[in-house]
């Protein structure tokens, strides 16, 4: 191609800092180095994780940026070293689960969070920008038609998926529907509550009825996510607002004492205690799979001590080489549903009405279209 081991000029929606809309700029983007991919992006979406690095944590050295993290492209060439990818190969983004042989976890010495975590970006990057370098978000950037990726935060899937549809597996159907299946590990028959109906929290609902859940009680403020919620398996529907006592009362009352398990999909630290306190004795799970890095929560020993389990999960548990393939799979199987979390199509010029919409709580999820295939 004309453009392998060349600078690449193109448009990018760039967050040159907190709190502001972003801007799209021509940036350049270098060729890929060695163990890198660059890739031209086709689609992606826009995920509460974009918008808590430019509106709640905001960071300073986390400027400028390009955020963007839930993505799906062509690769355009690789870098030495590569073999797994080759120009014209499908990969979608997973910056969450870096590759690890360890069955026990899916994080990696080597992946953006491990020292980077509260900045969300490295130091090293292929971008830059009127003469300024761009950090790269959470090692992807997606919010740009090109970029240049580590090899191991992608993964090589089925050509015939529909890249405006499974760019959403680049994290939060993957984190909450992973919450549910690899992390809490629900079991049949049992009884789920879901905090948050966000796509992620919705994804967690889709991945208690796959699990084989009986009951599932979404919780959230917004009563007007319940008929969504409806369509990936809940079958009940609790708003806190409703009710003067604490939502665990509530749900112990709903459940004779407690639910099996419970997610907290919001990533908020007064949530994580009532998803806890929401749990049965004995045997109850709750799972945290909301971000953030805010705040410090808090329980009593003795809800730990009664048998309950305090869990976290990070990227559902799964580990991209494999597990994104594998959730490919199952929608052009149709055993797990991407299209009915899309809401909204845009293009990326359009980018900061889709992220005023999510902040508004208007939307599930927006798709912009980068480039054409």
């Amino acid at each position: 191609m004309a453009t392998v081991g060349k600078v690449i000029k193109c448009k990018a929606a760039v967050a040159w800092e907190p709190n502001k809309p972003l801007v799209i700029e021509e940036i350049e983007v270098a060729p890929p180095q060695a163990n890198e991919v660059r890739i031209k992006i086709v689609a992606t979406s826009v995920c509460h994780t974009d918008l808590y690095h430019l509106f709640e944590s905001m960071h300073k050295d986390g400027f400028p940026a390009v955020l963007g993290h839930e993505g799906a492209g062509i690769v355009e060439s690789v870098g030495p070293g590569v073999t797994e990818f080759q120009p014209g190969h499908v990969p979608v983004f997973s910056p969450e689960c870096r590759f690890c042989k360890n069955p026990k976890a899916n994080q990696c010495e080597k992946g953006w969070a491990a020292d980077h975590y509260d900045v969300m970006a490295t130091p090293d990057t292929r971008f830059t920008c009127k003469g300024k370098k761009i950090l790269q978000f959470m090692g992807t950037s997606t919010f740009s038609q090109y970029t240049v990726i580590n090899q191991m935060a992608v993964a090589k899937i089925d050509p015939a998926a529909p890249l405006d549809k499974v760019c959403l597996l680049g994290c939060g159907v993957c984190t909450g529907f992973g919450a549910a299946v690899n992390t809490a590990k629900v079991e049949p028959g049992s009884t789920c509550a879901v905090f948050g109906l966000g796509a992620v929290g919705l994804a967690a609902v889709m991945g208690c009825k796959f699990a084989g859940a009986k009951r599932i009680i979404a919780v959230d403020i917004n009563p007007e996510k319940f008929e969504k919620a409806k369509v990936f398996g809940a079958t009940e529907y609790v708003n806190p607002k409703d009710h003067k006592k604490p939502i665990s009362e509530v749900l112990a009352g709903m459940t004779n004492g407690g639910v099996d398990f419970s997610l907290e999909c919001v990533g908020n630290v007064g949530v994580m205690r009532s998803a806890l306190e929401s749990c049965t004795k004995g045997w109850g799970v709750s799972v945290l799979v909301g971000w953030t890095d805010m705040h410090d929560f808090a329980a009593r020993p003795i809800q730990l001590i009664s048998g309950r389990t305090w869990k976290g999960s990070f990227f559902g548990g799964f580990k991209s080489k494999d597990g994104v393939p594998e959730m490919v799979k199952a929608y052009l199987d149709k055993k797990v549903k991407l299209d009915e979390f899309i809401t909204h199509n845009m293009t990326l010029d359009q980018i900061n009405n889709a992220i005023e919409m999510m902040k508004r709580g208007e939307c599930i999820r927006t798709v912009l279209s980068v480039t054409q295939q």
